[in-house]
This record gives C-alpha cells, structure tokens and sequence, in this order.
C-alpha cells in the first residue's frame, strides 16, 4: 500500500546508520482502540498505543527513529484516520501524517516538495525563504530551524489590513438584536442585576442632562465595588448599593483609582466610541490602544453631534469572524494561517528553563478563594486566570464577567470573598452536577503548541470566546495563554 520503510528512509532522507531518535505520536481525539503505523514499520506493523493515564480519550506511542522524513498514520477502531492538526501530504497512497526529525542542528538536506495541493499544513519547503523544520526528541517539540518567513508575515498582514481598511463597523451591525444601555442616575445594585438577567459583562452609561453617553459600566466596577464591600474600612455598605448611583461610584472611582492633571484633579477619560461608518481596522485599533473590550458604534442624526443613537457594542471576537468568513475559501492569501502557533512570537506563555523571554502565568486552584482571584484579575490586569488541578492540569478558567453571577440570589450580600472559594463562585452560573463547570465548552478553549494559527483564530471568533489556553497534549499542563488582543497586535503588526 505505501512505500517501503528503509528504502523511503534512505532516498528522501538520506539518513543512514544513524543514531535512533525517541519520538512520541500522540492520537488525541478518542477511540477503543488505536495503533500507529508507518514507513519506519514497513506499513506491514501496526505498534498500539496506550491511553495516557488520566485522560482516556488521549493515546500514545513512543518509538526509536532514526533522523529524517517519516509517513505515518493512524488505525482507530478498524478505520484509517490521520491527524489535521499535524503536517500531512496527500498523493497516491492516500493521506498520511509527516514528521521530520534531527538530531544535531547543522542544515538539513534538500527536500524536494510532496506535491500537496490540498495540504492543510503547507509542505512546500522555499530554502531561500524559511525551513520549517521541527524536531521530535524524547517527545518535546522544539524549533531548530528558521522560524516563518517575514515575507509570509508581511503578505499576510497586508492582505488583513487592506480588508479590514476597506469595511466599516457597519458590516458588524446585526440585522436584528438590542443594545442595552444604562441611565447614570441608576441605582448600582439595579444596574447589576440587569447585566447578569441580560448576559451582558458591560454596558454604555448615557448622561440624561449631558445627552450624551459618558463612559461604560463593566465587571471591572463591580469587582472593585465588592473589594470596597469587603474593605470593613470603606463607607460603601450593601444597603448603600440600593440607593448609590453608577454616577456617584463613578466618580468616587475617578477620585481612588483616577489618573490625576497636572493641578492634582482626576483626570477624565472622554469614552472611547466609533461612528458607524469607521474602517474596521480604525476599529480594532481603538480597542486595542485603549486596552478595552468592546468600542460603541453610535450614529449622530444631526450635524451639530446631537440626537446619539446607540447602534451596537463592537468587538474583536466579531472583527476576526468578518476575517474568517473573508478568507475562508482563499486562505491561501494568508500563508501563515497554516503555521503551527508555537512559531509565532504570539501571547503568553511559561518560560522554559533559561529562558529569558518567557512571562509567568498567574494561575490558581479551585479551592482558591474568590478574593485572590478578583485581586489578581485587578493587579494582574489581566481578563481570566486559568484554573488548574494539583498537576497543573487545566479544569477551568475564571474570568472578569463571571463576576455577574454573584448577582442571582444576592449571593454577593450573603458572603465574604475571602470565605467563597473559585470553584464555589463558578458554580453560581454552571450545572450543579458539574465540578468544574463546562469543560471544553465555551468556557475553556483549548489548543496544542503544534495547532496551526488557523485553528486559534477560528475558535476566537466564536461569539464569548476571548481567549485560548495552550495546554501539553496528554497531560492538559497550562503551556501559554493566546488572547484576542494577542491576535491583533500580531496581525496588525
């Protein structure tokens, strides 16, 4: 069926006699029963692979290889399947798995092209450009070669940017929904429930007497306004909120946590808005320079600015499914999409041993209480803390907005932060029946390293998705964190 094992070996790679390799081939999407074969078996062997211990949907295997290009594919269930998220050819014998490994980094002998029209994972190897080569050893993947072209980086972010140059924000108006937003004169406590009924983390504040709308009311207030219920030092009490106007928080804010003008006054920041007819790309980039969630779209009927309607609340998340939805069937136009992640100078992520350029992640456990997590969140400046098991692994995350569930039942009057516990609060708003909530669900998105950028990109644009944890394949140990802004910053150059 396929070619034979030593002669592929030899006459693509040119590797002879050399020193075996360990390499683990990992088939993560499920099955009963799962073996792995290959040109290093002949095709003729089928090795089986073991459910990794504690995640039963995960197999692996580990072999001795020797250096070079390798074929291989996956017989799960009585079914030939391959691996999408890993480089593949397609050609004669049908489509199977590639992996090129290396022992030592001197430069790897000329490759001559599958020929792989419909490869999802781009072959195609320009030596004058970059090499893509990764090398498998004791099942770590690392980088030994160039990393992407700067050329394929420039193409591709010309091409985004010139799309997005060329729509406005109303490509993201819907062709029906509502917007909410709130009287400044509304009562705190009010305004809180109404997010949580809603299912909304912010909302614009419109100024009656000013006629305009003044600033945005987010889960950020209100995890400061519980810091303040939970401070015995603070005169902001539970029975306050029912009467304490966002208008009058809003300014003792601007008088704790403001910038201050060069005469010792709180400095005010006018709200951060886009009119309908703004490119997209002006959109992003005010998101992005303002270090906000979403820009509202407002359209003045009349020339001297007055009589504001709110159109809609502008996202990142809606921007990059306008980009998806673009580039769909010409993702060619965009090479890098086919580039695995851990290629990309791209997010957070855990700094390997002397590793200099690697950021800490914060991350806590679910018996952490509520009130570290809300600090971090604040200190950290961060949106969401992964939430992991006593191996690291990831369970959950707890983010910003899922401050608005401590509004059911008033649970937020009948507490202390410091006596609730993270896994308690995300219970709030999750199936009591599930200890940690909605696992690889909307809550918790998920990605390999070795993803391609294509696969982080799509699952960003789903609707209340903000950012992708990079977890170990096996093991789901927290590797990096890839957020929306992330993506943009980087697209954007």
């Amino acid at each position: 069926m396929f070619s034979s094992g030593t002669e592929f070996l030899q006459e693509v790679a040119g590797v002879s006699g050399s020193a075996l390799v360990p390499t683990r081939f990992v088939w993560p999407y499920g099955g009963r029963r799962v073996f792995l074969t290959g040109s290093f078996t002949r095709w003729s062997e089928h090795l089986p692979m073991s459910p990794v211990e504690g995640c039963p949907t995960v197999f692996q295997a580990i072999c001795s290889l020797t250096p070079g290009l390798h074929q291989y594919k996956f017989f799960v269930d009585g079914e030939w399947r391959h691996d999408e998220c890993q480089p593949f050819v397609t050609g004669s014998d049908g489509i199977v798995n590639t992996i090129y490994l290396t022992r030592e980094p001197n430069p790897v002998p000329a490759l001559s092209s599958p020929g792989t029209p419909n490869s999802r994972m781009s072959m195609d190897i320009d030596h004058e450009a970059f090499q893509h080569v990764v090398a498998v050893s004791d099942g770590t993947m690392q980088d030994t070669a160039l990393r992407i072209s700067e050329a394929d980086i420039k193409i591709s972010r010309h091409h985004i940017s010139t799309f997005l140059s060329a729509h406005t924000a109303y490509d993201l108006l819907p062709n029906s929904g509502k917007v909410i937003a709130l009287d400044v004169n509304l009562p705190v406590k009010q305004a809180f429930h109404i997010l949580y009924e809603q299912g909304i983390p912010v909302a614009p504040l419109w100024d009656s007497i000013r006629g305009r709308f003044v600033g945005v009311l987010s889960a950020l207030d209100f995890i400061l306004i519980l810091q303040e219920l939970g401070n015995r030092g603070s005169n902001l009490t539970e029975e306050e909120l029912e009467i304490h106007t966002i208008s009058a928080w809003k300014e003792g804010k601007h008088q704790t946590y403001g910038q201050l003008d060069e005469h010792g006054r709180p400095l005010r920041r006018r709200i951060v808005h886009a009119g309908p007819y703004d490119s997209l790309k002006d959109v992003a980039l005010k998101i992005l320079h303002n270090k906000v969630s979403t820009v509202p779209i407002i359209r003045s009927s009349a020339q001297d600015g007055s009589f504001l309607q709110l159109l809609h609340l502008a996202s990142l998340s809606e921007i990059l499914r306008c980009i998806c939805r673009h580039f769909k069937h010409s993702s060619s136009s965009l090479p890098i999409l086919l580039q695995p992640i851990c290629k990309f100078p791209l997010g957070t992520w855990l700094p390997r041993i002397g590793d200099q350029s690697g950021r800490p992640i914060t991350m806590l456990r679910a018996n952490a209480s509520l009130s570290l997590a809300l600090s971090l969140l604040v200190q950290a400046e961060v949106s969401a803390i992964p939430i992991v098991d006593e191996n690291d692994s990831l369970v959950d995350t707890y983010s910003r907005s899922d401050i608005t569930a401590l509004a059911k039942d008033t649970v937020y009057a009948k507490m202390h932060l410091d006596e609730m516990s993270i896994h308690q609060a995300l219970q709030l708003g999750q199936d009591a029946n599930s200890p940690y909530g909605i696992f690889n669900g909307q809550r918790c998105q998920m990605c390999l390293p070795s993803d391609p950028l294509q696969k982080v990109i799509e699952r960003l644009a789903n609707p209340g998705v903000r950012r992708v944890i990079i977890v170990e394949a096996g093991s789901k140990r927290v590797e990096g964190i890839i957020s929306l802004g992330d993506v943009f910053r980087f697209l954007l150059g």
